[in-house]
């Protein structure tokens, strides 16, 4: 079992280890700050739960879902780690992957910044993919047998999260169509909470899981070694799974509240049991495409479920013009953070080599 104390050890010894793990941390940090919110977004603007507290649940959840997920099936990070190769030179392969990581970390900010929702589970895969190209000047580092679960998964979680979303909604409408509708505001008000809880351990489970397969990307690089075929990533890095979840959580509670404006408030006009049944069917997409290993985005499955919500009333009710800029930003993130993982990668070996 590899202790926290030699893996610091490691990094103080290895100056390009140390980098590319900081890198990682920012980016897990900066993951908490701008896709986390999205857990959260239609409990706080149904007015279930004020925004602080809601971060705060948001946070603890986070923390839980990274950790208890990993326990039970880490095949999404083993997913992300095999998916590209940087070769056998562990300096010039942890220079590659810090040019990524540094990409992805740019793409995020800018984008949290104009508080638009971006996936950083997409720029993660983009960056590292457009670093591993540049590496070998072909697509020879890219394994396209782990590759295409990214394309499977983008398919699957928009349909999981618009068709359950509708679904779930359409249920609760007429289960509750004879309710006295101010006798159900306590009740949908919890469930929300409760909906909003799960969908942020799910981000947990999903995003958190990918960015410890990165940690362990660096550990292994920086000793020229693959990773190896019998690796058990909840009993040899329970560290790290701490780790990494309490970078997250440290993220989710420094805020978001652009990104919560943005999917809660613009999209779609939401009640209480709208709310409640857009985070039940984000999470249990979230959780399906976990168990199949699947890499997918949090705000993907948030953002089509909240538009599956919208379309039980009406088409017109979704916000048309807020989904169109999420679409092009999603559309954007794969050539745009993999083209500057690319240049970055470039620039780094031309640099440090």
């Amino acid at each position: 079992m590899d202790s926290m104390l030699a893996f610091w050890n490691q990094m103080t010894a290895n100056p390009l280890l140390f980098i590319a793990v900081m890198l990682t941390l920012g980016v897990i940090l900066v993951n908490g700050w701008t896709d986390a919110p999205n857990a959260i977004a239609t409990c706080v603007v149904t007015r279930c739960m004020p925004p602080k507290a809601a971060i705060l649940m948001a946070a603890v959840f986070n923390f839980l879902g990274v950790f208890v997920m990993t326990l039970v099936n880490a095949k999404v990070a083993e997913t992300i780690t095999k998916m590209v190769d940087f070769g056998t030179d562990p300096d010039k392969a942890i220079i590659a992957l810090s040019a990524a990581l540094f990409a992805i970390v740019l793409w995020a900010t800018l984008a949290w910044v104009f508080g638009i929702p971006t996936s950083e589970s997409h720029a993660l895969i983009a960056g590292l993919t457009g670093s591993a190209i540049a590496l070998h000047n072909s697509l020879d580092g890219v394994n396209g047998g782990e590759w295409v679960k990214v394309v499977y998964g983008i398919g699957v979680s928009v349909v999981l999260g618009f068709g359950l979303g509708w679904l779930v909604c359409k249920l609760v409408t007429k289960i509750f169509y004879k309710a006295n509708r101010p006798k159900t505001e306590p009740f949908f008000r919890g469930a929300q909470i409760a909906g909003a809880a799960y969908s942020a351990f799910m981000h947990g489970a999903q995003d958190g899981q990918k960015f410890m397969g990165v940690v362990l990307l660096c550990v292994y690089m920086s000793h020229g070694q693959a990773l190896p075929k019998d690796l058990d990533i909840a009993n040899d890095y329970l560290w790290l799974m701490i780790l990494c979840s309490s970078i997250m959580a440290l993220g989710t509670a420094m805020g978001g509240k652009k990104i919560i404006k943005s999917v809660g408030m613009d999209m779609v006009k939401l009640e209480k049991y709208q709310g409640f049944s857009a985070d039940l069917a984000a999470s249990t997409s979230l959780l399906l495409c976990s168990v199949f290993s699947l890499p997918v985005s949090t705000t993907h499955a948030k953002t089509t479920a909240i538009m599956g919500v919208g379309a039980v009333k009406r088409v017109s009710a979704i916000n048309f013009s807020v989904v169109k800029e999420m679409v092009m930003t999603w559309v954007l993130t794969f050539p745009g953070c993999g083209l500057v993982g690319f240049l970055m990668t470039k620039l780094f070996m031309y640099i440090f080599t």
